[in-house]
């Protein structure tokens, strides 16, 4: 796989985070605290603080280690009222280590799982919010516990995973710890009964923003008592009463915003809300079966002016209308709203309500990915997400942004985007939005629009304007950050873009190879998604000639040598596997294939994954291996560590496997079948069978490799004999005369002429002599019958007109004509040895006109100039005395036509070469 996509997903876990303590905080780069003759030091203390405040809290510390002066100002208190816990792993001991720093600790957000215990350690008894994702682990206890320890609790937002473990009991706690809770947002808790409405409406006189999401089950009459309530949402919310919901709900005398997104509201319902209530100006109602395109638009509004917001109509003209002049702007009315210079607090307080449910219910919606939703998210969906993109509220920001990340993506495994979906975010300006929130200095924002930047940019016109808007320099610097999961994103990011050749160079002119590779040395082994992006982005640069160099030169071939033998995530066992056949398929263009080889392991690791059970590491490490086996050291040096049985293994169980593991199984055993002591045991080891097999694959690629190394092991009698025996002169036949590529075609009919050339005599006994089989097979017959069709596949080049043309004249441009004419391409890329050149010149004395012309022929492809190996086998042809026996074959009166401009197109090739060399 070449790139990947994210959509929203877990962190939950331990092994996805990083130790924090205050040593982490502390450590940094800097030596000093004077730089370029300032002594930064003697700034005023109140200048330092400010400029303190413009970091993040990590740069903070990191700035503090320099000095003393800075280790005081850096401690100021005032500098640590935010801490965001979520990318570390967050326990007793993180927290006691940085409870000195939390004594006017105000906001907190952390991942839930397994850090809930270790809130209380902070010792932050001013703690006002905390947001806790990921919470299916967090228990009553936990929670009654955070409560008891912070009374001072003014919002509690838990979600949007689903709170399992979280029941009535803990709701309760916090209504009796926390008496000046203003907003308390629960999701996924599965009852709330009763008694903790009522806790809550008679603790919690201040309570204004509740939200109780996603839960199975709700006491609503109960939550009518929460008399002090401007703001609710019930969204995705099941089995509520609706009859008794309206009848308390519309007596609520604040309440002025109510969310019923993604319920079985029915239409009764939402009418007498609208029409009984007191003071609601506003009821979200999106994505409600009863608001699926049956209703008349003109019920947004009601006689009273309640505003009902769904998908049948234009929402953001329905938020417009909140406003006395509604004219101004309707496309994008929060831009409006936030350009305003007097603005309505209350009006305020309901438009900040509206962009946190909206956010909420779009990820929800994007993470559903339903296809009925495709025209809502082009039509109005796209553009509320842009607008969010620029909300005053943090959360608001971050939501949006993996909403933007995931309702592009509609096909995770197979890396595929809605192009009609992330255009509409291009023609937006969201590009320039999102890479706004990637420069901010809020790691969360970094993280999640890292994220959306990274599946946007599979869209080829995005990743032009993101390459363009300087996105793969911020991209670049991101993926240096200490931040595990904007690291990550940005990894992603870069990933996807160094796809397609366009922007491998930017990346590398960026320092996007070595943040890469220092990627794989920085985090540990487990960081599994971390490495697998860093190694597949590198993968994809290894591709690029100038941009292999690069990796190596950064120590990329160490790293990406380490994953192979120590990494066991399979994902990034496959791109350290993909990687390392990029950065060796250059060949003689620079030394990366033979640094591999030289790298201690890392030739016994790749032979290790081709027996992994994944498909895709066996396919990549079998890629490895092939393009490796160019190199002669490298060669022997894989047989040496079993890489002949392993490579005979996987072509015999990859019968039923991908085309691209059977393509990269037979090139391996082709580039290993190059030496005479690796051919022989490909054949004794039963690696024949397992080729004969792929050469009937109707897929070109596969049958025309699996023809290479039939070529190859034909060269030796042994395995000429068993070709014949196991079945494989047939298959050969039909390649030679039926395969639409000419390269099969030629390496077929040099096998047969191998198989053919007189070695052989007599009757072959078919089968193996383990089967007891009987049977044997008349050579002469199958080699006469072998040996007509490698002649109509040289007759298949020759065109009698221009052949006799070029008999006859002396003029040079007529053979120039016909070599042209003739030419296969590809063959140029293969190296014959001087025992097969050796064998060529042989067969141009043969009696045979068959195997003269074949010889003839395949000389002029192997000579060609403009072929990789040309000049290597013109030394080869004038070492065996060539010239002379192709001059006699060409002035042979009994030879061929065929023959006879084939070993003139010889000669004249011989000729080029001299004269260039000299």
């Amino acid at each position: 796989m070449t790139r990947r996509v994210r959509q929203k997903c877990s962190h939950s876990k331990d092994k996805d985070k990083t130790n924090i303590s205050l040593d982490t905080l502390d450590s940094g780069c800097l030596n000093s605290a004077t730089a370029c003759g300032v002594d930064w030091t003697t700034l005023p203390d109140d200048t330092v603080i400010q400029l303190f405040s413009y970091l993040n809290y990590r740069d903070r510390a990191s700035l503090s280690s320099t000095c003393q002066t800075f280790r005081l100002l850096g401690s100021s208190l005032c500098l640590w009222d935010s801490l965001d816990l979520r990318p570390h792993n967050f326990d007793t001991a993180a927290a006691v280590s940085l409870s000195s720093r939390c004594k006017n600790l105000q906001r907190l957000k952390f991942h839930a799982a397994g850090s809930a215990d270790a809130i209380v350690s902070l010792q932050a008894r001013a703690l006002r919010e905390i947001s806790g994702d990921f919470c299916q682990d967090i228990t009553d206890a936990a929670l009654s516990v955070i409560a008891a320890r912070h009374e001072m609790l003014e919002s509690v937002h838990l979600g949007p995973e689903a709170c399992e473990r979280i029941s009535s009991d803990a709701i309760k706690a916090l209504a009796y710890c926390c008496p000046r809770l203003r907003s308390l947002w629960m999701s996924g808790v599965r009852e709330v009964s009763g008694d903790a409405m009522n806790a809550l409406a008679k603790h919690c006189r201040q309570l204004k923003d509740v939200g109780f999401v996603e839960s199975d089950n709700i006491d609503e009459v109960a939550l009518g008592n929460m008399n002090s309530v401007k703001l609710l949402s019930v969204a995705g919310t099941r089995n509520l009463k609706w009859g008794s919901a309206v009848q308390v709900w519309s007596r609520l005398p604040h309440l002025v915003g109510l969310d019923v997104s993604r319920t079985d509201v029915n239409q009764s319902a939402v009418t007498r809300l609208l029409s009984s209530s007191q003071n609601l100006k506003v009821l979200v109602a999106l994505n409600c079966p009863v608001f699926e395109g049956e209703l008349d638009s003109n019920t947004m509004h009601n006689q009273k002016g309640g505003i009902l917001l769904t998908f049948l109509g234009d929402i953001l003209k329905g938020v417009a209308s909140l406003f006395a002049d509604n004219a101004k702007n309707v496309r994008d009315v929060f831009k409006y709203w936030r350009r305003l210079k007097n603005r309505d607090k209350n009006l305020d307080e309901i438009v900040v309500w509206i962009e946190w449910v909206f956010s909420h219910s779009l990820l929800r919606i994007a993470e559903n990915n339903l296809k009925e939703f495709d025209d809502f998210w082009l039509t109005q969906g796209a553009a509320v997400l842009l607008s969010l993109l620029e909300s005053s509220q943090e959360e608001v920001r971050e939501r949006a942004a993996t909403a933007v990340a995931t309702f592009v993506v509609i096909d995770d495994e197979n890396a595929t985007v809605d192009c009609q979906r992330a255009e509409a975010i291009l023609r937006g300006d969201g590009i320039r939005l999102l890479l706004n929130l990637a420069r901010s200095c809020q790691e969360g924002l970094q993280s999640e629009a890292a994220k959306a930047i990274a599946n946007l940019s599979i869209d080829s016109k995005v990743a032009k304007a993101v390459a363009e808007s300087g996105g793969i320099n911020i991209l670049a610097n991101l993926a240096k950050s200490m931040n595990r999961l904007v690291a990550e994103e940005a990894a992603g990011g870069l990933w996807n873009l160094s796809v397609g050749d366009e922007h491998k160079g930017a990346i590398a002119e960026a320092g996007g190879i070595k943040a890469l590779v220092d990627l794989i040395f920085k985090w540990p082994s487990n960081t599994d998604g971390l490495l697998e992006r860093a190694t597949g982005a590198l993968a994809n640069l290894g591709a690029d000639e100038k941009c292999s160099m690069e990796v190596a030169a950064a120590g990329g071939v160490h790293a990406l040598v380490m994953l192979a033998r120590t990494c066991k995530f399979e994902g990034v066992q496959e791109q350290a596997a993909r990687a390392l056949a990029n950065l060796a398929a250059h060949g003689d263009s620079n030394s990366n294939n033979a640094a591999i080889g030289q790298e201690a392991g890392a030739l016994e690791a790749l032979v290790q994954l081709t027996y992994s059970l994944n498909e895709g590491v066996r396919q990549e490490a079998a890629g490895a291996l092939w393009n490796l086996s160019f190199d002669d050291k490298n060669r022997e040096a894989i047989a040496a560590t079993g890489g002949v049985e392993a490579l005979v293994a996987l072509a015999q169980s990859s019968s039923s496997a991908s085309q691209g593991l059977q393509e990269r199984a037979a090139g391996a055993l082709w580039g290993l079948s190059v030496s005479e002591t690796n051919s022989i045991a490909i054949g004794r080891q039963g690696g024949i069978a397992p080729l004969i097999a792929l050469a009937r694959s109707d897929i070109v690629d596969v049958h025309e490799t699996a023809a290479g190394a039939l070529w190859n092991l034909a060269f030796y009698r042994d395995n000429a004999l068993r070709i014949v025996q196991d079945g494989g002169v047939q298959p050969l036949v039909h390649l030679c005369s039926s395969s639409i590529s000419k390269m099969a075609r030629f390496m077929a009919a040099l096998a047969l002429v191998y198989m053919f050339d007189g070695r052989i005599d007599g009757a072959v006994p078919m089968g193996h002599s383990s089967q007891g089989s009987s049977k044997t097979l008349n050579m002469d017959g199958v080699g006469r019958m072998a040996l007509k069709h490698v002649e109509e596949f040289v007759i298949s080049f020759y065109d009698p007109q221009t052949f006799y043309t070029a008999a006859a004249s002396l003029v040079p441009t007529a053979l120039a004509q016909i070599a042209e004419a003739i030419r296969i391409p590809e063959a140029g890329h293969l190296r014959c040895s001087g025992a097969e050149i050796d064998r060529f010149v042989r067969m141009l004395r043969d009696p045979s006109s068959i195997l003269k012309s074949c010889s003839a022929f395949a000389l002029s492809q192997f000579t060609m100039p403009g072929g990789r190996h040309a000049m290597h086998h013109s030394g080869l042809l004038q070492h065996a005395g060539a010239p002379r026996v192709l001059r006699a074959a060409a002035a042979a009166s009994t030879a061929p036509i065929q023959a006879k401009i084939f070993a003139k197109i010889v000669l004249r090739n011989l000729e080029h070469h001299h004269e260039v060399s000299s």
